[in-house]
């Protein structure tokens, strides 16, 4: 059985965008498959197959997401003490050596992750460059533009 390691505000999330789905969407989309069955003749009824089409994303997405629920793994990095090293979790600042760039990243879990907002899955090739070393370390990074070594200014446990 496969563990999802998961911060508190991503299980949240996911509990929260389950409950959406169950109470908000799925009779939604009932309301339209039934108005649409109305209208008669299924076979040329582009509502109908519209609704159904909803309806099949959003039952494959509870089911996704029960699943990943059932077998989360959920660390509260809050309430860990904060030795300065980069664990599931954490929150770390690290400046681009050659260019000075500084940027900030929380490694969370691969349904979490969202670049936009900082968050990277902890199996992207920065976390797994990042994890395991400490506030002060440099580390090389291979992206795909290439080689780039970083050095972990912060470490936070938020």
């Amino acid at each position: 059985m496969q563990r999802y390691p998961m911060t508190v505000g991503g299980a949240e999330a996911l509990r929260i965008e389950l409950d959406r789905l169950k109470n908000v969407d799925r009779p939604r989309i009932t309301a339209a498959i039934a108005e649409a069955r109305a209208h008669g003749d299924l076979k040329e009824n582009a509502e109908y197959h519209a609704a159904r089409e909803q309806q099949s994303f959003a039952e494959g997405r509870v089911k996704d997401i029960e699943a990943k629920l059932s077998n989360v793994q959920i660390i509260d990095i809050s309430k860990m003490t904060n030795n300065g090293k980069v664990i599931f979790g954490a929150t770390v600042d690290i400046e681009n050596v050659n260019t000075g760039e500084l940027k900030t990243y929380q490694i969370v879990g691969e349904d979490e992750a969202n670049i936009k907002l900082g968050k990277i899955s902890s199996g992207s090739p920065i976390a797994r460059g990042l994890i395991g070393k400490e506030e002060g370390d440099s580390v090389v990074i291979t992206t795909p533009s290439g080689q780039i070594e970083y050095e972990i200014s912060e470490v936070r446990y938020v």
